[in-house]
Order: C-alpha cells, then sequence, then structure tokens
C-alpha cells in the first residue's frame, strides 16, 4: 500500500508541472485571441463567418417548415445579411432600409411581370421576357431612389420575381406574390437578428472585449530619476479614472531591509506597519515617496501606497507589481545612448502593461491629447482608452494616422472611426498625408500629450531599418507617453 501511495505521489509530482504549463499555454492563447478581436476587422469577419451561416441556415429550416417560402429569396438575402454584418455602422446597415429595399425590388418585378402578361400575354418559356427585366429593374431604381432606400440586394430581389414559377400566368402571379410575402417576411428575421447583435454586442465591445476598459486601474509608479514625480501624477490621473482605482509608488534601494516580505526576486517591505526595521536608505527612500504620496492623495484624490524594494530592477519591478496586484506599470522614460533604457525595454517585455512617460513641462493637468495610431489592434484600442481617461470630459482627444497617398485615405478614416465610436468622450479622428515626424513636429506643440505605441511588436530588423517613432523625436514640445501591452 504504501507503494502504491509512492509511485502515486511520484505521478502526481510529474503530472502537476504539466497540468500547470498547459493552464498557462491555454490562457496564453485565450488572451491572445481576445487581443486578436479588439482588431475591428477581425471581429466583423468572425461575426460574418459565425451568424450569416446561422441566419440563412434557421430561415432554410423555416423553408422546410412553410411550403409557401422560396429558395429563390436565399441569394439577394445571403448578400443583404453579408452587408449588414461586414459594415455595421455603414450606409447599408439600416434595418429598415434592408427590409424596405428587398421588399420594394420584389414588388417592382411583381408589377414588371403584372405588365408583361397584360402586354404580351402568357410567357410562353421560363426564361422571363427581355422587357420585364429591363422594366423590373427600372422601377427598381426610381422607387428606391425616390424614397432614400436604395440598396444592391433590391435590383436581385426584382429579377428573381420574375423567375419566382415558369408555369401559367395565374399561378406564376400567385408564385409572384408569395416570393414578395416569403422576403418580407426573411428579411424581417435577418434585420432583427442584426439589430440584437449590433446594439447587444458590436456597439458595447469595448466593455466586453477591450481589458484596459475595466483593467490597468492599478498602477505602480518606479519612483527613478528626476521626474518620478510628475510621472506619479500622470499615473494617478490614469488610475483616478476608476472608482477602483490606485498608485503604488516603488522605491528600490540597493541595501535590503532587514525587515522584509517578498519572493528571493525582490525583498519588499512597506510603510503599513509601524515596526518596520527599515535600512537607512530605506528609510530616507520611504520618507521621499511618502511626500510625493501625501501630495498625490490631496491633488487627485486617489487611494496611494509606498512600497520599497531591493533587488535587481526590472525583476524587483514586475515582482512588486505582481505582489501589490498592479496590472499597470507607468515608469519615467530613460534613455540610454539615444536609445531606451536596459530598465524600460526590460519593463516592455513583461507581460504587464507599461507606458513610458517623458516630461518637458509643468503640465499638471492633460485635456488636449493626441494619439497617433498605425493600425488596428489592442494596441491603439488601449492608447485611446488612456487619453479619454486622461482628457475626461471636458477634454480632446485626437486620434490620428499619417498615409502616404490618397489611396489610403478612405481606409484610414474607417479605421479611425472603428476607434472613436468604442471610447467614451470627445474624439476627434485625423487622417493626414505626411511623413509621421514632420506631423507631429508640426503639431505636438498645439497638445498636452502625445500617446505612441512602444513598436515591441517589430521585428529587430525592422527597428534597425526604421528605428520606432518615440526614438526619432527629439525635440518635441509636449509631454509624451509611450505604451506597450504586456506579453500575455
Amino acid at each position: 500500500m504504501s507503494r502504491l501511495r509512492r509511485v502515486a505521489a511520484s505521478l502526481l509530482a510529474r503530472i502537476s508541472p504539466l497540468l500547470a504549463r498547459v493552464r498557462r499555454v491555454e490562457r496564453r492563447e485565450l488572451s491572445e485571441f481576445r487581443r486578436w478581436l479588439e482588431n475591428t476587422s477581425n471581429l466583423l469577419h468572425l461575426s460574418i463567418l459565425l451568424f450569416v451561416p446561422l441566419i440563412i441556415g434557421f430561415v432554410t429550416f423555416l423553408t422546410g417548415r412553410i411550403g409557401t417560402l422560396s429558395y429563390l429569396l436565399f441569394p439577394p438575402l445571403a448578400s443583404g445579411t453579408y452587408t449588414l454584418f461586414s459594415d455595421p455602422e455603414g450606409r447599408y446597415a439600416d434595418p429598415v432600409r434592408f427590409v424596405g429595399s428587398l421588399t420594394i425590388g420584389a414588388v417592382c418585378g411583381l408589377v414588371s411581370l403584372w405588365f408583361i402578361v397584360a402586354t404580351y400575354g402568357e410567357p410562353q418559356t421560363a426564361t422571363p421576357h427581355p422587357v420585364s427585366a429591363a422594366l423590373a429593374v427600372f422601377l427598381t431604381g426610381v422607387v428606391t431612389w425616390a424614397i432614400d432606400v436604395e440598396a444592391p440586394s433590391a435590383f436581385s430581389t426584382a429579377l428573381l420575381a420574375l423567375v419566382s414559377n415558369p408555369a401559367t400566368a395565374v399561378s406564376q402571379t400567385e408564385s409572384a406574390v408569395a416570393y414578395v410575402v416569403n422576403i418580407f417576411l426573411a428579411s424581417a428575421i435577418v434585420a432583427g437578428a442584426f439589430v440584437v447583435w449590433r446594439e447587444r454586442f458590436y456597439e458595447r465591445r469595448a466593455q466586453y472585449l477591450y481589458e484596459t476598459v475595466h483593467g490597468d486601474d492599478h498602477v505602480l509608479v518606479p519612483m527613478r530619476g528626476d521626474d518620478a514625480p510628475r510621472t506619479a501624477l500622470f499615473g494617478a490621473r490614469l488610475a483616478a479614472a476608476h472608482d477602483a482605482g490606485k498608485v503604488v509608488l516603488l522605491g528600490i534601494v540597493a541595501e535590503a531591509p532587514e525587515t522584509a516580505i517578498g519572493p528571493d526576486e525582490a525583498d519588499i517591505a512597506t510603510t503599513e506597519g509601524d515596526d518596520a526595521d527599515l535600512s537607512a536608505e530605506a528609510d530616507e527612500t520611504v520618507s521621499e515617496l511618502e511626500s510625493c504620496a501625501a501630495d498625490i492623495r490631496t491633488s487627485v484624490g486617489v487611494p496611494c501606497e509606498v512600497v520599497v524594494a531591493a533587488g535587481d530592477p526590472v525583476p524587483t519591478t514586475v515582482q512588486a507589481a505582481q505582489n501589490a496586484n498592479c496590472d499597470l506599470v507607468v515608469t519615467p522614460y530613460e534613455e540610454d545612448r539615444g536609445l531606451l533604457s536596459e530598465y524600460v525595454r526590460g519593463i516592455f517585455r513583461s507581460q504587464l502593461d507599461a507606458v513610458a512617460f517623458r516630461s518637458v513641462g509643468d503640465t499638471r493637468r492633460w485635456k488636449r491629447i493626441l494619439v497617433l495610431v498605425s493600425r488596428p489592434g489592442d494596441t491603439a484600442h488601449a492608447m485611446i482608452d488612456f487619453a479619454t481617461r486622461l482628457a475626461g470630459q471636458n477634454g480632446v482627444v485626437s486620434v490620428t494616422t499619417c498615409i502616404s497617398n490618397e489611396v489610403e485615405r478612405r481606409t484610414a478614416e474607417t479605421r479611425l472611426a472603428n476607434f472613436a465610436e468604442t471610447a467614451d468622450g470627445p474624439i476627434e479622428t485625423r487622417v493626414s498625408r505626411s511623413d509621421v515626424q514632420s506631423f507631429i513636429s508640426a503639431n505636438a506643440g498645439s497638445y498636452d500629450l502625445l500617446v505612441l505605441g512602444s513598436s515591441q511588436e517589430r521585428s529587430a530588423a525592422s527597428r534597425f531599418v526604421s528605428p520606432p517613432t518615440f526614438e526619432r523625436l527629439r525635440s518635441v514640445e509636449c509631454d509624451v507617453a509611450i505604451f506597450d501591452r504586456g506579453t500575455p
């Protein structure tokens, strides 16, 4: 029996690390999939793959149960459904327009059919009369234009009404009437499903998918360098946008406090206890941090804690953030020979969201913010979310992208519109046909803050050939925040 226990314990000891690794992989894959969905284009394509077949399948199911439904309604219905879900904020994404245009097209086809029967008699072949086809398209164009319900699918339903039944005129007319009714009912079903999807999910996708909307409210600020107090104020403004926000000021000392708690990589002591026995260096650091924390509590009104830790700076910072339950690190911007310092790079390579803040003035409130985005994705949404937090309801956020030629303008405008509609507060979008560096140099002086991405997703070769934008901005006339989305 004891031998069996030892064998079972040995197997459990071997299996447990494997199961833990599988769970980590699952969490990472789930996080990466969630971030992939934060790209609105990916979300729309996935919705098309999931919802359009389901809706068409449901209408097909009704076809099998209700004999009057004609299979001829499916081609225009499928194309119209795709148009709705592929561009839910576009010109043709109006449920009333969708139902009305398809139904009106069918009615115009029916009128054309009656005219041909009255003029030329019963059709002798299954092929529609050329005049009826031309008249159906003409009537559809005139009516939909006159009442402003133009849609491409209307012309399909108009022509399909002509071939709803190639038998006698009476049965053909009856079948065409049934076809019109079918089109109305089926399009109403699709429109209803689309309205539910758009209002219940698509327009609320920020609260379901974008992690920074509910997270990144516990902010750790490593107090490094002369700009640390202003960086702490910046981090406090971000945290204050959420009711559960808090700020933790981290001081890293060379000598470990005698009374300390924490893991091997970082010995941590907090000022919450009166009996904390700190080294002289730690004691001085705590005094400085407490003074800064008191200023933050008074000016921002957000809870602020102080932590002193000893150890290697990067792992100590990451461990301190995990111990303090922080999901965002806001660190002062540091350079080393014109590039980001090893410390900032190390923070950017961690699993935590991070912001490197560079201050050039005395701004204490950031109300005019320029967000520069280059591609859709979770990083762009997170930058806009942070900008709206800082600007509040009285500020203005300008989301901008630069293009190299006019062919890119419409795509860029659609991309910026997708960004803007998911965020709260006043947002303007700008598409500039200019070089990024030239645009920033010409416009940064009109803003309090410039928000950029860290470009960590770029390859080393790409960064070597073309350095990140923030590394080329030496004379920006406003504060700069460089955002990096943590590695899952």
